[in-house]
């Protein structure tokens, strides 16, 4: 995600905080610190925080999981970046016409990713559910109190139901689901993991069980999903969750993988130098996001890294002008759709398939074969969309880069191809 957006980059300033909230200020202590084993000064640091910075009301319970403000502004931000540069309008930015409706499985106590996405985007919408009687009562109150009926459904379902309930909302597509499933397997590994911990945790836990403990721990959660998506395909754009392990998200890139999905996304959400987690994507159809936004582990097994959305080259001794001028002469050339916006030197194309080998310019040496086979494009159908975009190295004046952006197929082979042909002809070769 763009730094830029995130608010608590540098984490948070409570001493700043304390002068503009009265009931913060007296958890405060006297050198600007925060004592984060008390469990109320971690809930009205939340409340104070949402109060702030997105004028949101909340109220937490003393007996359920108080959210950590900037980790759930995380997610929704690389939420954000994975739907924005997987659009149909292809543009890799914010589009504020685009209606968006996601499912947040187990909202909790204030439906704090509901409230946050509400808050940030006035076009989303969300279904959000939770099996917790008691959660869903605050949480139904919170988004009452703050005006968002219209744009939060708050759904009880339980521990039997399908975790994506279709049937039950009669909603007929979603652009994302999104979760934070519960870490433990059992009430036995949660207090056994406590008490492994040398030190006292860093943050009081107020989380109730039903919060934390899930049949199977996360993984088994996560497989729920997967399986659940299978079956319902494309009526998500994106299937997303949280994670509280990182190999959970080896392994849940690998069940992926065994299941034949190639387009999914990982990353990795830190939060100051104490708090990590991790989140994986995937989606069944074949929009691919930009690649800071699939390959966001630096650390993560490269064989299991989503393969690159993005290839540059970098071209020496040859004006931008002249670049373009023979981007665009080589690409009109091809049997494939071309749109290319000389003011923004960028284009954008579909191809129905590889139609640049020296086969296939053989098969469309007659023009009215090209043509016909140029207007049975069909972009929601093509092999191959790509983006390309040029712009000045920035380092040197004689230098170009040349930005190749995979938009949507699925085959990968077909992409290193193009980009392949494209720098030959770029370098006159």
């Amino acid at each position: 995600m763009r730094a830029a957006r995130n608010i608590y980059k540098n984490d948070v300033d409570f001493t700043a905080l304390s002068l503009q909230s009265p009931e913060f200020a007296k958890y405060v202590k006297p050198n600007g610190q925060l004592d984060f084993t008390d469990p109320d000064a971690v809930r009205q640091l939340t409340k104070s925080l949402l109060k702030q910075d997105f004028d949101l009301e909340v109220d937490i319970p003393e007996n359920r999981l108080c959210p950590p403000v900037p980790n759930r502004l995380n997610y929704i931000l690389w939420l954000q970046d994975l739907l924005d540069t997987t659009g149909d309008e292809y543009r890799d930015d914010y589009d504020p016409d685009r209606d968006v409706t996601g499912l947040d499985i187990g909202t909790g106590c204030c439906s704090i990713y509901p409230l946050l996405g509400c808050a940030l985007r006035p076009s989303w919408k969300f279904m959000a559910t939770d099996i917790d009687d008691g959660n869903i009562q605050t949480a139904t109150r919170t988004v009452s109190a703050n005006g968002l009926e219209s744009r939060i459904q708050i759904t009880k379902t339980d521990s039997n139901s399908e975790l994506i309930p279709f049937k039950q909302s009669g909603v007929v597509r979603l652009d994302f689901t999104m979760c934070n499933p519960p870490f433990y397997a059992s009430r036995d590994e949660l207090i056994a993991s406590a008490e492994a911990k040398e030190r006292p945790p860093f943050s009081a836990c107020t989380g109730a069980e039903v919060e934390m403990v899930t049949s199977g721990g996360e993984l088994d959660f996560v497989t729920r999903m997967i399986e659940e998506s299978i079956q319902l395909r494309e009526k998500v754009l994106w299937y997303t969750t949280m994670l509280g392990k990182l190999s959970s998200v080896s392994l849940v890139a690998e069940k992926l993988i065994s299941h034949n999905n190639h387009n999914y996304a990982v990353t990795e959400f830190i939060q100051g130098s104490k708090t990590r987690r991790w989140a994986v994507a995937w989606s069944w159809t074949d929009l691919r996001p930009a690649m800071n936004v699939a390959r966001g582990i630096t650390s993560f097994p490269k064989h299991l890294l989503p393969f690159p959305s993005e290839s540059t080259l970098v071209l020496s001794n040859t004006s931008i002008d002249d670049l373009c001028s023979k981007l665009d002469t080589e690409l009109t050339a091809l049997p494939i759709q071309w749109h290319w916006r000389q003011n923004l030197s960028t284009g954008i194309g579909f191809a129905k398939e590889n139609v640049w080998s020296r086969q296939a310019r053989r098969k469309m040496q007659n023009p009215e074969a090209a043509e016909k086979h140029r207007m049975e494009i069909d972009e929601g159908h093509a092999a191959l969309g790509f983006k390309v975009q040029l712009k000045l190295d920035g380092i040197s004046e004689t230098r170009t880069k040349v930005v190749v952006r995979w938009l949507r197929g699925t085959d990968s082979v077909l992409f290193e191809s193009f980009v392949g042909m494209l720098k030959r002809k770029l370098e006159g070769r």
